[in-house]
């Protein structure tokens, strides 16, 4: 189960990873104005904005990967586990505010590593 829960873990880190250069470098693509409903005029005016917003889903990769990586095994599961909350909020966060989909894209796998996590 503990494998389990780091392929989930490393899953949820790719996908925030993923999210971040939608954000950073490609938001005035047509594959991240179709992924976010953007259009281009919104998608101009927004870009510094998604910069932001996807700086941010990097530290949340990031943490991930430190907790998955850290020397400590039981410092390490902490780390993971504190990240996957921060991730779970961020998800009920934009899914109440932005796009309910946040809830199943990025709730739903952070949820499931946490379970299988918490369960090893």
């Amino acid at each position: 189960m503990a494998m389990i829960a780091m392929i989930l873990v490393g899953l949820v880190a790719l996908e925030h990873l993923y999210i971040l250069v939608l954000e950073m470098f490609l938001w005035t693509t047509p594959r991240a104005m179709k992924s976010f409903g953007m259009t281009k005029e919104n998608a101009q005016i927004t870009k510094s904005l998604a910069a932001n917003q996807g700086l941010y889903n990097g530290f949340l990769a990031a943490g991930l990967v430190w907790g998955l990586v850290h020397p400590d095994a039981s410092v390490g599961r902490s780390i993971v586990i504190f990240f996957l909350v921060c991730v779970l909020v961020a998800a009920l966060f934009g899914g109440a505010t932005a796009k309910k989909s946040i809830l199943l894209v990025q709730g739903l796998p952070a949820l499931a590593a946490l379970v299988f996590v918490l369960l090893t």
